[in-house]
């Protein structure tokens, strides 16, 4: 018999349906239901294509013990963490709070009938003897703290109140810092310090690709001829492409990968991710021009083209698992493949042992496509094409799709076709998530949407119609861009401090890049746009108040903060506009992207050459676009 999530469209919620436990989606009735009958709440967060969600519903949510507890002793609430960020960033706050680490999915959450949280987890095996650590299994644990709310234990009802009071006290920043070029230092320091030097990244294992910390090292050598920052980027955007976490046979980058060679990953493949390394591969092929980053840039893109997307609409994510087992769909036995050559085997890591428990995952040795490896990519699609495909949550997210768009029209700038596509998928995302007047966060796709939009949503938005501008002239995109930054300042904006909800569940925005980048960090972005392409400073004065309030924190810990410190070069530094007929710019959409300063903007106006301006004046004009550099170069 299904519970009460039979009625929700969050795929995630309809994956716990028929779970034996009586879920409630996140709803009022909930909560006072939970006061009327003295019950402990617990709240479990996750999202649909998270492998150690799946291992939870496995192995608690479907055990019969574990339902009996929860469905006695509990109120039990799902939420999907995609499709209500605002709940999961206040409660990855009470995870890391309680245990002084970041925490991850699926988040579990235990709170006084009041909801007044106590104790946060991740996944929590069935009984204590299964657990790595000291800590309880589910059902000891359950069984406790039922105990002690039907008794009314004062210390945990006294401890519930302390975290409450840690949580609603908002720390302000100790002191304003000026805003300098000298945070560069630091940040350099502390990625080197943290930068493993063999196959690149910022960890050792598990490694996340970091791509706002890479976007920003991209930047920081465009300025100023770094080679540290130079080597940074191309050694870890050469590791992460010879396949593992990187499909080589489909396309499309995976969530993180385990080992410190990105060999096995998580097998998820999310929207955000992709979105912000085909940008990443892009750029570093602007910048470099390695054919090799144009490739993986074309291959993200035309994956989810091809793979996750429907009348113009990004899906947001496919899971790690199918047919019961996590990489199934993307792994090869060693007899799968025993047609090929003993010397194609070899160059695609395959062995009779594999290199992932016992089955192969492919990957270049030598870091590159053997040169018929697009035939031998048939043969390796074609055994893959009988098999279950993984799981697609067809959530359409709009900052994530804003994201995409935004790398699509990047990537354009090299190749029109992707252009085309980036116009396509803005205006159905529009037709979509815009409606009645009202900018929405996300909806199962063709169904009509329901969570309104969080500060993230406004952000990517207003990015990707700023790069639809940039592509295209056509100022429509622009005066789209100018309203929902005014929406956004209108609903979330105090005084340099940025809300991430508002309304019945408020939470702050973060400046930091966690799972994808600060939509601070790309609000101040499109700020700092509009006030230069409107020439209007209320914009910019905007983006400075947010960056002097943050100032403190980017000048000590800047490499927490990738994205706000490139914000800060740019507004120190200043944009830089390059103005000519629309002809001029389009046939030179390449080379203009290729320029060598990073903050540049581009206008269209009848001079039949390129004029270079700043903010509030106009420095030279050239008929070459070869010397735009040089006089860009001047200008400081």
């Amino acid at each position: 018999m299904s519970n009460r999530l039979e009625n929700e469209d969050s795929p995630y919620l309809q994956q716990h349906k028929d779970n034996p436990v009586d879920w409630y989606p996140w709803c009022d009735e909930a909560f006072q239901r939970a006061k009327d009958e003295n019950k402990a709440i617990f709240i479990s967060i996750g999202y649909s294509s998270c492998h150690w969600c799946h291992v939870m519903e496995e192995n608690v949510f479907t055990n019969e013990e574990c339902s009996d507890i929860l469905n006695k002793h509990f109120i039990c609430i799902k939420v999907d963490r995609e499709e209500r960020p605002d709940i999961d960033k206040h409660y990855q706050e009470v995870y890391m709070l309680l245990n002084r680490r970041a925490g991850g999915w699926p988040t579990s959450i235990f709170c006084t009938p009041q909801n007044k949280p106590f104790y946060a987890g991740t996944y929590i095996p069935p009984h204590t003897q299964e657990t790595n650590s000291n800590a309880m299994g589910f059902v000891e644990l359950t069984k406790l703290i039922a105990d002690k709310i039907s008794s009314y234990d004062a210390q945990l009802l006294q401890n519930a109140d302390e975290i409450e009071g840690y949580i609603k006290h908002q720390e302000h920043p100790k002191e304003a810092t000026v805003l300098s070029e000298d945070f560069v230092k630091n940040f350099m320091h502390q990625a080197k310090n943290n930068y493993e030097t063999t196959y690149g990244g910022f960890s050792v294992a598990p490694k996340f690709p970091h791509a706002s910390t890479l976007n920003t090292l991209l930047v920081i050598d465009k300025l100023y001829g770094d080679k540290a920052a130079k080597a940074m980027v191309i050694n870890t955007l050469e590791q992460m492409k010879k396949g593992g976490m990187y499909d080589v046979v489909d396309g499309g980058f995976c969530r993180y990968s385990v080992d410190e060679k990105w060999l096995v990953p998580h097998f998820e493949k999310m929207l955000y991710d992709n979105a912000l390394l085909c940008e990443l591969y892009t750029n570093a092929y602007l910048a470099y021009k390695n054919e090799d980053f144009l490739r993986i840039a074309r291959e993200i893109a035309d994956f989810w083209h091809n793979h996750m997307s429907e009348d113009a609409l990004m899906y947001s994510a496919s899971d790690a698992d199918s047919e019961g087992e996590e990489g199934t769909y993307y792994t090869y036995s060693y007899d799968e493949l025993s047609t090929l050559d003993k010397e194609v085997l070899e160059e695609l890591s395959v062995s009779k042992n594999g290199n992932f428990e016992g089955k192969n995952i492919i990957r270049f040795r030598d870091g590159t496509p053997l040169r018929d490896f697009e035939s031998i990519k048939s043969t390796l699609q074609n055994i893959r094409a009988k098999r279950e495909y993984p799981f697609v949550d067809k959530k359409i997210q709009t900052s994530w799709s804003g994201m995409m768009i935004k790398a699509l029209f990047g990537l354009g700038k090299v190749d029109a076709r992707y252009k085309q596509r980036a116009i396509a998928a803005l205006d159905a995302l529009l037709e979509s998530m815009f409606v009645d007047g009202t900018l929405y966060h996300t909806a199962l796709i063709h169904k009509t949407p329901k969570v309104e939009a969080f500060l993230e949503d406004y952000a990517f938005l207003s990015q990707a119609l700023i790069e639809a501008f940039d592509a295209t002239s056509d100022e429509l995109y622009l005066i789209r861009a100018q309203h929902f930054a005014n929406t956004a300042l209108e609903k979330f904006y105090n005084k340099g401090v940025w809300r991430f909800s508002r309304g019945d569940f408020e939470t702050k925005a973060e400046i930091s890049d966690n799972t994808y980048t600060s939509s601070v960090a790309v609000i101040v972005d499109v700020l700092l746009s509009l006030g230069t392409l409107l020439e209007d400073e209320k914009y910019t004065h905007f983006a400075f108040k947010t960056l002097e309030y943050n100032s403190y924190e980017l000048g000590r810990r800047p490499i927490i903060y990738p994205a706000m410190l490139r914000q800060t070069l740019r507004y120190v530094r200043g944009d830089r506009v390059v103005k000519s007929n629309i002809r001029n710019l389009e046939a030179n959409s390449t080379a203009l992207a290729s320029l060598a300063y990073p903050f540049v903007l581009k206008k269209a106006s009848d001079d039949d050459g390129f004029m270079i301006c700043g903010s509030k004046s106009c420095f030279a004009a050239t008929k070459s676009i070869n010397e735009i550099d040089a006089i860009i170069q001047k200008t400081f």
